[in-house]
């Protein structure tokens, strides 16, 4: 047998090696080191795993802020209420120290005259809402009845019996739906004592922070590490610009909401045009969701008033105000430095609401707005580069037209805030 074969076959009986190459056994390796493991994991797994923890933690964090806020909402929800109110009346405030008046006195004009104007509202609806109460409920029963009768005449061939059971599964659904509204509400004053309480808490906190505001800002800022307190101080004033431009412009178009509605209402003779301006006026705090409930109101009463075609002209005007609030006067007044895309609205809207009731859906699209404009000041570094809070909360607004610093590759030129 020549030698090639021989060792070929040698080879596949010792397992593909001759006898004198044969390996030794292999010797134990030891334990796997830590740097071992990691190598073998894939850098995908890596990442995602990385992302997962930090995220989790987040998570955890925002969770346990909630339970806190929930826990101490007699505390928190009057906070917020007197900080929205701050923001309306320091413009006044100040405005009444330039013209001399005592800085005491200025504010027990504005915090008394702002009290006399909400009272002065309440009186003027309920007056209107108790004179025109007994009409408004005949002819929704009569109208009712009309629908009634047509849907019993009308090829869908309903029934009597059908038509109450949908009617009382709709009342059921919608007591259900306010019953979750309000919960929140109730929540924070559930008894005459809780109210009292979160009113007279309110007006403390507003009177301390219109009285010396700043002076309480100093004294949260120190609370965080020096080094930290500069980007901590710019994120909070331009936080606070950013609730003020938005309180602001909130109150200028919810009063022309208010005033377009109302006046459409009038024209067509429908009663109680003054409630429905103000509740406009209320809803358009809520954003979306208010808009929506506050015109479906004024086209219900139109309907049950006026007929289907009174109802249509109503319906015309509402559409007509609200697309001139969301294609006109949102864009220019509050512009891009305060914007929520509609979908977070309707998100943290709704969260709020479930939440927190009617107060949760109030604050929750200024909190975003402020939380959002004090990250981006923070992770743009404009505290490094000194750069002016105001001015980069209150960039693309149109309350106020100032230089703004922008980055251009590695220099910061001063730019105008239109070419911005």
């Amino acid at each position: 047998m020549p030698a090639q074969r021989r060792r070929g076959f040698l080879s596949r009986l010792f397992g593909g090696h001759t006898p004198e190459e044969t390996p030794e056994p292999r010797r134990n390796a030891g334990p796997v080191s830590n740097t071992q493991i990691e190598e073998s994991i894939p850098a995908g797994v890596r990442i995602a795993g990385a992302w997962s923890w930090r995220m989790l933690l987040i998570i955890a964090v925002l969770a346990v802020v909630v339970l806190i806020i929930a826990q101490l909402r007699l505390i928190v929800i009057p906070l917020f209420i007197a900080l929205l109110l701050t923001t309306l009346l320091q413009p006044a405030v100040v405005l009444l120290t330039r013209w001399r008046v005592p800085r005491g006195l200025a504010i027990a004009i504005a915090i008394l005259g702002t009290l006399a104007v909400v009272s002065g509202l309440i009186m003027l609806v309920s007056q209107q809402i108790a004179n025109g109460f007994d009409d408004v409920r005949q002819r929704t029963v009569a109208s009712y009845d009309d629908l009634k009768q047509f849907l019993l005449e009308s090829p869908l061939h309903l029934t009597e019996a059908q038509i109450n059971d949908f009617v009382d599964e709709w009342v059921s659904a919608l007591v259900a739906d306010s019953n979750v509204l309000l919960s929140g509400a109730l929540s924070v004053g559930s008894t005459l004592g809780h109210l009292g309480t979160s009113v007279l808490l309110t007006l403390f906190c507003l009177l301390f922070m219109l009285i010396d505001g700043r002076g309480i800002w100093r004294w949260v800022v120190s609370l965080f590490p020096r080094r930290a307190r500069l980007a901590v101080d710019g994120a909070g004033v331009a936080g606070w610009s950013t609730l003020s431009n938005y309180v602001r412009t909130q109150i200028l178009v919810a009063s022309i909401d208010a005033v377009g509605i109302g006046l459409g209402a009038f024209f067509l003779g429908l009663p109680l045009a003054i409630p429905i301006a103000v509740v406009v006026f209320l809803g358009a705090f809520v954003p979306i969701v208010g808009a929506v409930t506050t015109g479906a109101l004024a086209v219900f009463i139109a309907l049950v008033y006026n007929g289907w075609q009174s109802a249509i002209i109503m319906l015309i005007i509402v559409l007509a105000v609200q697309q001139i609030e969301g294609h006109v006067l949102q864009p220019l007044l509050m512009g891009t430095a305060v914007k929520v895309h509609p979908l977070a609205v309707v998100l943290v809207v709704t969260a709020g609401t479930i939440l927190a009731g009617i107060p949760g859906a109030l604050f929750a699209v200024p909190v975003t707005a402020g939380i959002n404009v004090m990250i981006k000041y923070i992770s743009s570094g404009a505290w490094r580069r000194n750069a002016d809070p105001e001015a980069f909360a209150l960039s693309d607004s149109i309350w106020q037209r100032v230089p703004q610093q922008v980055r251009i590759g590695r220099q910061t030129t001063p730019t105008p805030e239109g070419d911005a």
